[in-house]
């Protein structure tokens, strides 16, 4: 059983608001042909729990493919777990009928990671804002100042509510997509690699709108990236996901500081530093071969097929309980939960 994801020092005591345990999803794989036989099973998600405490951000991050957009989506109910339980302020999500969730998701908003094939490019952007008022009933109360407040809080004129979204930028594309999130004035955002498909400049513009709008109205964010720089910016606490497993969690700056999973210790290696005489001088740690399929995961650890620690500094009898032994989510003497039998703190930056 994985432990859940440790509060920082600053959220602990805070209630939780999206509670995960034992979390699991497969695909199936099935045949070619007529009958379509069922043939494998995809391991998108595997045992992932955690907390997301009321008003904090935290980042869950890994390689493409490894489950966290997939965990994103059963989170919210638009795809069914195979496996484990969401709850949101103690309500079971799995447990409710679709007239129930329909009304839950007015608390609970996603914005997409490609903001130009998320927005619906038939609709002007006043309709595109108004669209989730109409669906629940909400836009005959005063909707169309709603929709006008909704544009000013992201940083666009209401007056440029009548053109369509081609006629944006990018980052004013995401823009609307977070306004459109915002319309039903949900606790909890899901920010699915918000900023990845951005130019850099344009990436500072939405992260520094993201945190204004989460100090101003209290929401709670899981922000879902592959880039770690980006995420230490705007996390409180950060998990690290490997082919579905979470497999190092800590708050942010502890994570940076005292990484002590190979993985994490690699994707933190990866980060460019400013200064061009450390960035020459330090040594980095890279992983081997390729991400192993999710149809047949590694027995024991996953990530010991490309663990450099394994290839090399292990002896014969601790490579065996790597194979055979799948390592559990917890403190090992770093502070925070780690998934290696052998975890050994690192400072990387």
């Amino acid at each position: 059983m994985s432990a859940a994801v440790e509060p920082a020092a600053d959220v602990v005591g805070g209630a939780p608001v999206l509670s995960v345990r034992n979390l699991v999803k497969h695909f199936p794989v099935r045949s070619r042909g007529v009958l379509r036989r069922q043939i494998g099973v995809v391991h998108a998600v595997c045992d992932v729990s955690f907390d997301l405490i009321a008003g904090e951000t935290l980042g869950l991050v890994g390689e493409s493919g490894c489950g966290k957009t997939t965990t994103a989506r059963v989170l919210l109910n638009l795809q069914p777990a195979t496996g484990g339980e969401v709850h949101y302020n103690g309500t079971d999500i799995a447990s409710l009928s679709a007239k129930q969730m329909r009304e839950l998701r007015r608390e609970l908003q996603i914005v997409f990671q490609d903001p130009y094939a998320s927005l619906d490019p038939r609709l002007p952007v006043n309709e595109i804002v108004a669209e989730p008022l109409r669906i629940h009933g909400l836009y005959g109360d005063g909707g169309r100042a709603a929709v006008r407040d909704l544009l000013r809080t992201v940083g666009l004129k209401p007056e440029h509510g009548n053109r369509f979204p081609h006629e944006f930028s990018g980052g004013q594309r995401q823009r609307i997509g977070v306004a459109r999130a915002l319309a039903l004035k949900p606790r909890v955002l899901v920010l699915d690699e918000p900023v990845s498909a951005l130019d850099v400049s344009i990436q500072a513009g939405v992260l520094n709108l993201l945190e204004e709008l989460q100090d101003e109205l209290g929401l709670s964010y899981l922000f879902v990236s592959h880039d770690l720089s980006v995420v230490r910016h705007v996390s409180d606490r950060i998990a690290v996901m490997y082919l579905g497993r979470l497999v190092e969690t800590g708050g942010a700056d502890e994570l940076f500081e005292r990484a002590a999973h190979p993985y994490t210790q690699a994707l933190i290696s990866a980060i460019p530093l400013p200064d061009p005489r450390k960035e020459r001088a330090r040594e980095r740690i890279t992983v081997i071969g390729d991400v192993p399929s999710p149809v047949n995961p590694p027995s024991g650890c996953r990530f010991r097929t490309r663990c450099p620690k394994f290839a090399g500094e292990l002896s014969e009898s601790e490579r065996r309980r790597c194979v055979e032994d799948q390592p559990e989510l917890i403190v090992r003497g770093q502070g925070h939960p780690v998934a290696c039998h052998y975890a050994a703190a690192a400072q990387l930056l």
